[in-house]
C-alpha cells in the first residue's frame, strides 16, 4: 500500500509514522504536516504544508495513494467553538475531499476518540467529532472508517509525546487488564488503521475493543 499520513509532529502521528514505517506491506508514506518529522526513511516523503485550508499546490502529488490516515487534531480545551470547529471539522473535511478528488476509490482512516457522539448533539466536542465522522461516511461512503481510541501509549522512542503523558503512564499497566476498552496504544491504533484500509471492517466506527480486533489481523 501507498499511504498519505497526517499529524506526524503530533503524538499519534509521530507514534503512526515510526510504526507503518516497519510494516512490510506499506511501500511509500507521504507525510504532509506543518513541520518536518524529523525522521529519515527510503519510504517516507516529507511535504511540509503550512496552510490546510488550500492545497491546491499539492494535490497533485497526493494522488496515486490507497489511503490516508489522518491523525491531525486538537483539543477544545482553550479553543472557541468556531475556532475548534474549523480546525476539526472544517479542515478535515477539505484535506478528505481533496484526497478524494485525486483519488477516488481511496480509504480515508479518521482518528477521532472515544466519547464522540454519532448523533451530533449540542455544541461540544463530542458533537463536532460526531458531524466530523458522519460527513466523512457521506463523502467516502463505505471507504470511510472513524477510530475511536481513549488512552493511549505511544511508541518507544518516538519525538513527540503529550507532555501530560510522563505523569499518567503508569495507568495503561495497571489498569489495562481491567478495562481493555479504555486502554490501547499508539502502535495498536496504527495497525488497526493500516489493516483496515487494506482490508475493510464490518463497521464505519471502530470502538477501543474493535481497535484491538483490527489491529491483529496483520
Amino acid at each position: 500500500m501507498k499511504i498519505i499520513l497526517t499529524g506526524a509532529t503530533g503524538m499519534v502521528g509521530n507514534g503512526a509514522l515510526r510504526t507503518l514505517l516497519q510494516r512490510e506491506d506499506i511501500s511509500e508514506i507521504l507525510s504532509i504536516s506543518r513541520k518536518p518529522s524529523g525522521v529519515s526513511h527510503p519510504k517516507l516523503k516529507e511535504i511540509i504544508q503550512k496552510d490546510f485550508y488550500d492545497l491546491s499546490s499539492i494535490e497533485n502529488e497526493m494522488k496515486g495513494y490507497d489511503a490516508v490516515l489522518f491523525c491531525l487534531g486538537i483539543s477544545s480545551v482553550g479553543l472557541s467553538k468556531e475556532e475548534y470547529f474549523k480546525i476539526t471539522h472544517t479542515l478535515t473535511l477539505h484535506f478528505a475531499e481533496t484526497f478524494k478528488k485525486m483519488n477516488p476509490d481511496g480509504k480515508f482512516c479518521y482518528i477521532s476518540g472515544a466519547g464522540t457522539d454519532s448523533n451530533e448533539k449540542g455544541t461540544g466536542w463530542a458533537a463536532v467529532k460526531g458531524k466530523t465522522e458522519n460527513d466523512l461516511i457521506k463523502l467516502f461512503g463505505k471507504n470511510a472508517y472513524n477510530f475511536r481510541p481513549a488512552f493511549m501509549k505511544p511508541v518507544d522512542g518516538q519525538d513527540f509525546v503529550n507532555k501530560w503523558y510522563p505523569y499518567f503512564s503508569w495507568m495503561n499497566t495497571i489498569f489495562k487488564p481491567l478495562f481493555p476498552n479504555y486502554f490501547g496504544s499508539v502502535a495498536e491504533v496504527t495497525n488497526a488503521m493500516a489493516n483496515v484500509a487494506e482490508t475493510g471492517y464490518p463497521s464505519q466506527v471502530l470502538e477501543t475493543k474493535d481497535i484491538a480486533i483490527a489491529a491483529k489481523n496483520i
